[in-house]
């Protein structure tokens, strides 16, 4: 008999067509597929099969889940279990990975499009700009239902003024506005609120950090709400550009000019004007 699986979908943000090919794909081809209506697209599950069980596990707790994971196991069957965003982040994935062992069931994950993702692409955001912020923290508040390590605290990561990325943090957005400045984010720093990505009612608010708490409120931002915030975040070009596209980079696919490459290792990278080269 073939040997059952279970295979973790990465659903993407929200929209139906940000799930990889390669995801929708296996829940095309999937025995039993379990999804939950709370955090995915109807229209991400349409592909199932007809014959497929089709499992809305918004209500159930992981021992509910398990049931059809002993059906696979018994009778050699694939599952597809279709987790938001990306099943490695805050996706509850690694007791499920523990249940396949148990069971004996093959697993495998196919990543999907994060919120942070989504949400950088949504404002034509980079967030890793040369000389402004190379690194990119995401994490979460501390203080809620689910604890945190000790030493992974809001404050402590703000003080490297990074990029950083906050999830389901939105329902204590006071604290979490507190946190960031106490840690040393400067009060005009870039914000990005980003409601249901990609969502039908999607809602996408810049603003700076002293006021984040305030336009949550206004919006009564509470769930499904990430919060992005660094200084790479804020519109129109920094001023800087990566080293990489400059001509007077050399790299094995292409020789350096050596005037630019002069001015390059004197000055910098620097900004580039098109418009004045084009003259």
């Amino acid at each position: 008999m073939k040997r059952g699986k279970v295979i973790f979908v990465g659903a993407g943000p929200g929209a139906d067509d940000l799930i990889t090919v390669r995801g929708a794909r296996a829940i095309a081809q999937a025995d039993i597929v379990i999804w939950a209506s709370s955090l995915v697209h109807p229209g991400i599950v349409a592909g199932a099969r007809p014959d497929a069980l089709v499992v809305d596990s918004a209500s159930e707790a992981l021992e509910d889940t398990a049931v059809h994971y002993r059906r696979a196991a018994e009778e050699g069957l694939t599952v597809a279990r279709v987790h938001t965003g990306d099943p490695s982040i805050y996706g509850a994935t690694g007791e499920q990975y523990e249940m396949c062992r148990q069971l004996g069931l093959d697993y495998e994950t196919i990543p999907g499009v994060s919120a942070y993702s989504a949400t950088a692409a949504r404002m034509n955001a980079e967030i890793t700009i040369p000389e402004v912020s190379q690194s990119f923290i995401l994490t979460r508040l501390e203080g809620g239902r689910t604890p945190m390590p000790p030493r992974e605290t809001v404050r402590s990561f703000a003080a490297h003024g990074a990029t950083m990325a906050l999830y389901l943090s939105a329902a204590r957005n006071k604290v979490l506005q507190e946190e960031l400045l106490a840690g040393g984010y400067d009060p005009a720093t870039p914000c990005i609120i980003g409601y249901r990505v990609s969502w039908p009612d999607e809602m996408m608010i810049r603003c700076r950090l002293d006021e984040l708490s305030e336009r949550m409120r206004e919006h009564k931002l509470w769930k499904h709400t990430i919060v992005m915030v660094g200084p790479a975040l804020a519109e129109g070009h920094s001023g800087t550009r990566s080293h990489l596209y400059h001509p007077g980079f050399r790299h094995e696919y292409r020789a350096a000019e050596p005037a630019a490459q002069q001015e390059l290792r004197e000055h910098g990278a620097g900004a580039v004007d098109l418009t004045q080269e084009q003259r």
